[in-house]
């Protein structure tokens, strides 16, 4: 049976990071996009505890935990956004948000 390396790690967290940019870039929901951005935030915590149990290190232990308060705060920060979006547009395309510019 073969041993799982830190490469099988990170070519994990290189396709997730990949899936998560091919989602903001492409979906027009903007509640998929956030749910992107997550899932892009997941991978970068993916690869810094990767590296950290590789080195024998807690700084990835620390940069995952930095990462998933900020990834925390985004999500109730941008849900409540998107909550006030629909409550006066409707809608929550990011298609129709182009027309908020000033």
């Amino acid at each position: 049976m073969r041993e799982i390396t830190i490469h099988h790690y990170i070519i994990l967290s290189s396709l997730l990071f990949c899936l998560g940019f091919v989602g903001i870039i492409l979906r027009r929901n903007l509640l998929v996009v956030l749910m992107c951005l997550e899932v892009l935030m997941n991978a970068i915590i993916l690869a810094f505890v990767a590296f950290a149990r590789y080195y024998n290190e807690h700084d990835g232990h620390v940069m995952a935990m930095i990462i998933m308060a900020i990834a925390a705060v985004e999500a109730a920060i941008g849900l409540g956004i998107v909550v006030t979006i629909f409550h006066h547009r409707k809608s929550i395309d990011t298609n129709d948000l182009k027309s908020m510019k000033g």
